[in-house]
């Protein structure tokens, strides 16, 4: 079973906007439908405290950011309980389109001893939850 979740989509708009929405935690009960809420700051080390929405149930989580390369990428990783049982390194990544646009490489990638018989219950809610944030994403910049 592939342990990774990987999506892309191209947005109309600047690196720097994109990255302002996208680290602008505070808004996100205003457009995400899937991470609905983020409290914390993006600065790597810190730990988070993050409220996702998946398969109708809310699921509250603390990942610490373990990198951020402001304008271009953060990633967090985060675990079930405690490190090793089933572990998300998830990341988002801006890479410059050219013509104005910018690809979002929104993905994930699961670890731990757990993580084959999680996947196979939220994998493919997981993914569609994955998409359907990466089009709130893509709405909200071009609104902006």
């Amino acid at each position: 079973m592939n342990k990774e979740i990987k999506t892309e989509i191209i947005l109309n708009g600047t690196k720097e906007k994109v990255w302002k929405v996208l680290t602008d935690f505070a808004s996100y009960p205003e457009w995400n439908p899937f991470i609905v809420q983020i409290e914390g700051h993006v600065t790597e080390g810190t730990r988070l405290k993050n409220t996702l929405l998946n398969g109708g149930k809310k699921y509250q989580f603390n990942p610490v950011l373990l990198t951020v390369e402001r304008g271009e990428s953060f990633s967090w990783l985060g675990s079930l309980f405690f490190k090793g049982l089933f572990d998300g390194l998830h990341s988002f990544k801006l890479e410059d389109a050219g013509n104005g646009q910018v690809k979002l490489i929104h993905s994930e990638r699961f670890s731990g001893l757990l993580s084959g018989y999680i996947l196979k219950k939220i994998g493919n809610d997981t993914r569609n939850n994955f998409v359907k944030m990466n089009q709130a994403l893509k709405e909200r910049v071009e609104s902006l």
